[in-house]
């Protein structure tokens, strides 16, 4: 088990590639919007929510899509299996109790939350958020781990 406090993200790279991971702290409705219509799944405060980003990216972009679902509750898009615009998601966002890392899948098409795209060197993990920590299975050999916090200050004047 990784420890990780309410405040903290987890960073799990390996290459270029990585993840970031929180907990959603939090009890709220997760909406999930395909074509066929909407689904809701019920997110406890232990979930937590995975950014991946399989072919690099800022870490601060996954920071910002984490806090988009878990403290203003943006729901999250799925697209057809077959539409062009899956190939040009940068970073996908999951949610759950357990999430696993899959290269096999197309950015951004999949409603089920216990899966996300990730590149070839993080594939095969499974990520269960538990209390105070997240137990990581199938961790790649030589894959980092790295704990941080990000705060924003913003300032309306």
């Amino acid at each position: 088990m990784i420890s990780l406090l309410p405040d903290e993200f987890l960073h799990i790279s390996k290459g270029s590639s990585f993840l970031i991971v929180a907990h959603a702290n939090g009890r709220f409705a997760l909406c999930i919007e395909d074509q066929t219509g909407e689904c809701c799944q019920t997110i406890e405060p232990t979930d937590i929510i995975a950014v991946s980003a399989p072919e690099g990216g800022e870490p601060e972009a996954c920071v910002m899509l984490i806090e988009l679902v878990r403290r203003y509750r943006t729901p999250l898009v799925v697209l057809p299996h077959n539409h062009p615009g899956s190939r040009r998601f940068r970073y996908v966002v999951s949610a759950g109790p357990v999430i696993e890392t899959n290269c096999r899948i197309r950015r951004g098409t999949h409603p089920e939350q216990h899966l996300i795209c990730a590149s070839e060197a993080l594939s095969g993990m499974a990520l269960r958020g538990v209390k105070g920590g997240i137990e990581i299975s199938n961790l790649p050999p030589g894959a980092g781990l790295t704990h941080f916090l990000y705060r924003t200050n913003i300032e309306i004047l």
